[in-house]
């Protein structure tokens, strides 16, 4: 079967450096929908592109890769609450309808609420998105004003698919415990990528993701480099924080595993992530040049360097290679 796969767009820039909120990995899901008849909700929050597989059916029809209903023959519309992985200041949406060309809603509209305790029955619901019209296998992006957000209703007028839904925000943490040693890096708590050298086979988004990969895609994986110097990435942490372990992961990467790697670090106020770009290469180092091996995870608590409270990381990858996850274990400083 021919195998058709979304071609990944680039976020418009009031977008970039949030986090997508509704992704699995993060550990979003459904808590009801109207109807789902064709495809399954679920489907719609996972993190990698939407695909077509020519000729797959199954017993309700076409296979689909995304959220899809059955055609309504009565009055109303069709919705799905999503539970978001973390709590978040939600700022903007991607309705994706890839591959959806003559099923897809006419249009559709959000809404939000703030329910730390998952009790929805009489919860006031934010309008976050007004009606608006959808198009055939397009990403259409839309901003909101930002607001605390624990759950969102999508609704589609009147029925269809929706392929992928992503929900854009800053991750809020709430009750921090500043005794408590926490994945300063990771997804959950806030931690984004900045920039990278290189991202030919995984993106290093997939380093900061809960739980270990599942496979030598769920990670971050570069071309073969065929000349000198190595690959590097940018990463901001989710809480500024003093680092008391350090954990690279190289699970299922076997014959392409990094020769080393090195971390430098820094705590910068009020910068753009161009400017820190070409700052990352002076920063000094939190862990100097150590050797990686396959399919492991390596731990560092004794090779840390003496260093202040930090929020910005720069990986360095030696040569090139894969690296599956990275953990930066400490307590959150003010």
């Amino acid at each position: 079967m021919t195998v058709h796969i979304a071609k990944v767009v680039t976020l418009p820039d009031n977008l970039q450096g949030l986090t997508n909120l509704a992704g699995a990995h993060i550990g979003a899901s459904i808590v009801s929908c109207s109807d789902e008849f064709f495809a399954s909700a679920e489907r719609m929050l996972q993190p990698e592109p939407a695909k077509f597989i020519e000729g797959k059916f199954d017993d309700h029809g076409k296979w689909m890769d995304g959220w899809e209903t059955c055609r309504k023959r009565e009055a109303g519309y069709d919705w799905c609450i999503v539970r978001l992985g973390v709590t978040g200041k939600v700022s903007g949406f991607d309705l994706d309808t890839s591959f959806f060309t003559g099923n897809y809603p006419a249009s559709a509209s959000i809404e939000g609420c703030y329910a730390p305790d998952d009790q929805l029955e009489n919860i006031t619901w934010i309008p976050l998105l007004e009606n608006s019209v959808l198009s055939p296998d397009h990403h259409h992006f839309f901003s909101c004003e930002a607001h605390k957000i624990t759950h969102i209703r999508l609704n589609i007028f009147p029925d269809g698919g929706v392929a992928r839904l992503r929900v854009y925000g800053n991750v809020l943490l709430e009750n921090i415990d500043s005794t408590q040693q926490i994945d300063l890096i990771g997804l959950k708590n806030g931690g984004r990528i900045v920039a990278f050298s290189d991202a030919h086979y995984g993106h290093p988004n997939n380093l900061l993701s809960p739980d270990r990969g599942i496979n030598m895609g769920d990670g971050w994986e570069t071309k073969r480099r065929r000349e000198p110097g190595f690959d590097w990435c940018v990463i901001a942490l989710g809480q500024t924080g003093h680092v008391e372990k350090i954990e690279v992961d190289t699970a299922h990467f076997k014959g392409n595993f990094p020769a080393f790697c090195s971390i430098q670090a820094a705590y910068v106020e009020d910068a753009t992530d161009a400017q820190l770009i070409p700052q990352s290469m002076f920063w000094s180092y939190l862990l100097e040049q150590q050797p990686l091996s396959m399919d492991a995870i390596h731990t560092y608590i004794a090779e840390i360097l003496q260093h202040q409270k930090v929020n910005y990381i720069r990986l360095n990858m030696i040569p090139d290679g894969g690296i599956s996850r990275i953990r930066l274990w400490g307590k959150v400083t003010e």
